[in-house]
């Protein structure tokens, strides 16, 4: 509402003329400008100072010396509980009419601006403010300043690490603004940077009295994975996890408490750097010193597995104590193998010392020296021509290597896996993990190996071959194997043999083929190489059909009757043209 308080009525004012409409016009236009020139010239977006003329529950109205009061919400005063009519208040000036012809005022808006320009000027004159902690929220506090929402983190609320946040919410403490965003206008305030110049003269007196070997009480600050920060009265030090016992510690609570008074001994420190590196396993004599005085190599020892890696185990035979079995100390066996396969963390395990340096603190220990060494007494129960079942460990391209018992290896070389089959590689005999029965061939007790075989179990039949496959006698083989150069044929009495592709001619002219089943002639026998040499040719040829046939079985007395120089050179031939010795036979017999 306008205030017309002061407004005097005009003596001289023509009630007939306006009456009459002579001079209106003239006088509203005078009027008009009249009662402008009483006005507050104001503008958009601008704060202005303004009188509270009245309020209620949900309005306040705001006379700023214009045309029309403006109508605030009651609940932009809500911070202000004391507010009456005739109080000074800045509002912002947001529309000078609106559709209805009010005045549009915002108090929120002039008092969010008016404390834009007060944190600004906080940041710039580095200032110390009052806020209100409204609310805890992730990471930090929610702080009222000047009626803005300030963000306090939870590093910037004080020197010390903060476990309850919640105590703050509700107080009000002073602060330094520390950071604003403009574009998002975001505020971020700290309440340890007022406190940390102090504690800086602090901390450099204290760092400047500091001596190495010096022992202090402080009070555990912090607890991280890899050490526990300890308060020394205003600098902190750290502990590292290995200074907090003389045994392995996994976690440093199992050693120290949060708010523990303790002693601990300055092991180093760095005056530019500020770091202070504590001890407190120093404060005790070390583990060793009280190590048993009549403890030696050879005796033997119990205790807790602490520490396992791939090339051994830590085992504790006192606090403080460790000493380490090496993998290769675990079992007698030559397999590489990995230390988990035999023990885990927290396993008790009897052990005996193999190495004891008191000086460099170190010991070596040992389990597979609790059992007998087999290759002590391995003559008595491996003796060269014993027969025992193995299991198959792995293979080579040469042989397999098979295990007899733990600590127990031998080797089967290919060549003593069978007496007729010719074998590629050993994965063809066997599978890895299988069992299979060995004889034992040789013993290097020395160099820790055994030669076996699998073959020397059954007797040499190329032995019983010699008398079989005689050079002339005819067999029924199948082809078995083809290639470029021939192929391998199995004999139906046992063993293979081999024809060149010329020796594998039908009569018809055609090659025999992989699968077939056909008769073959000896060409040459060989025990020590176990070579038979065949012919499916010779079947057909002419010079087969002059000579007597022989049995099968290599029994035909007839072929025995032959000259003594015509088996001699059959004998002696092997993939040589037959031919040349037809030619050969029969100009000998013509001579007779």
């Amino acid at each position: 509402m306008a205030n017309f308080e002061n407004v005097n009525p005009l003596s001289d004012f023509n009630w007939d003329e306006f009456e009459n409409g002579s001079s209106v016009n003239a006088s509203k236009e005078e009027l008009t400008n009249a009662y402008d020139e009483t006005l507050n010239k104001i503008q958009e977006h601008q704060v202005v100072e303004g009188t509270v003329i009245s309020l209620d529950k949900k309005e306040v109205v705001v006379n700023i010396g214009y045309k029309s009061d403006g109508i605030i919400p009651a609940s932009e005063f809500r911070y202000n509980p004391e507010l009456k009519a005739g109080d000074k208040v800045e509002v912002y000036v947001e529309n000078q009419e609106d559709k209805l012809g009010q005045l549009v005022l915002s108090h929120k808006k002039a008092r969010l601006q008016k404390s834009w320009e007060n944190i600004n000027k906080a940041l710039e004159d580095d200032a110390v403010i009052q806020g209100y902690i409204k609310s805890r929220t992730k990471g930090g506090m929610i702080v009222d300043v000047f009626g803005i929402e300030a963000f306090l983190p939870g590093s910037q609320i004080d020197v010390h690490p903060i476990r309850d946040y919640d105590v703050f919410v509700g107080k009000t403490m002073e602060f330094k603004v520390v950071k604003i965003n403009q574009e998002f206008r975001n505020v971020v305030v700290s309440h340890k940077a007022l406190i940390e110049a102090e504690l800086e003269a602090q901390r450099k007196e204290i760092i400047s009295h500091l001596e190495k070997g010096q022992i202090l009480e402080g009070v555990v600050k912090n607890i991280t994975s890899y050490g526990v920060f300890v308060d020394l009265g205003g600098v902190d030090g750290l502990i590292h996890i290995t200074d907090l016992s003389w045994g392995r510690v996994s976690d440093p609570h199992e050693v120290v408490t949060l708010d523990e008074k303790i002693n601990v001994v300055i092991l180093d420190f760095d005056e530019d750097k500020k770091r202070i590196a504590l001890g407190l396993k120093q404060l005790a004599p070390h583990p060793w010193d009280a190590l048993e005085s009549e403890l030696k190599v050879g005796d033997h020892v119990k205790g807790k597995v602490v520490v396992m890696a791939d090339y051994g185990a830590f085992v504790e035979i006192q606090p403080g104590v460790e000493g380490l079995i090496h993998v290769s100390e675990m079992s007698w066996s030559q397999h590489l193998r990995s230390a988990q396969e035999f023990m885990k963390v927290g396993n008790e395990v009897e052990a005996v010392i193999l190495t004891l340096d008191r000086d460099e603190r170190k010991m070596s220990l040992g389990i597979k020296q609790l059992k007998e060494d087999p290759w002590e007494t391995i003559e008595v129960k491996y003796p060269v021509g014993s027969k025992h079942l193995a299991k198959v460990r792995n293979f080579t391209n040469f042989g397999i290597f098979v295990e007899l018992e733990e600590g127990v290896d031998g080797l089967i070389h290919i060549s003593d896996l069978s007496w007729t089959k010719k074998v590629k590689h050993p994965s063809e005999f066997t599978s890895q993990g299988a069992e299979m029965d060995v004889v034992v061939l040789e013993i290097d007790k020395e160099n820790r190996r055994l030669s076996l075989g699998h073959k020397q179990l059954e007797s040499n039949p190329w032995d019983e071959y010699e008398s079989i496959y005689t050079p002339g006698s005819t067999h029924v083989g199948k082809i078995t194997e083809a290639m470029d150069k021939g192929a391998v044929i199995t004999l139906n009495e046992g063993g293979e043999g081999f024809a060149t592709p010329k020796h594998l001619v039908k009569q018809d002219g055609s090659q025999a083929q992989l699968g077939e089943e056909l008769e073959f002639v000896v060409i040459e026998f060989v025990k020590d190489t176990k070579r038979i040499i065949l012919s499916h040719s010779r079947t057909f040829e002419e010079v087969k059909e002059e000579q007597p046939r022989r049995s099968r079985g290599g029994n035909n007395r007839k072929a025995e009757q032959q000259p003594a120089q015509i088996n001699n050179v059959a004998a002696g031939t092997s993939l040589g043209d037959l031919g040349v010795l037809a030619d050969l036979k029969k100009k000998m017999e013509e001579g007779k």
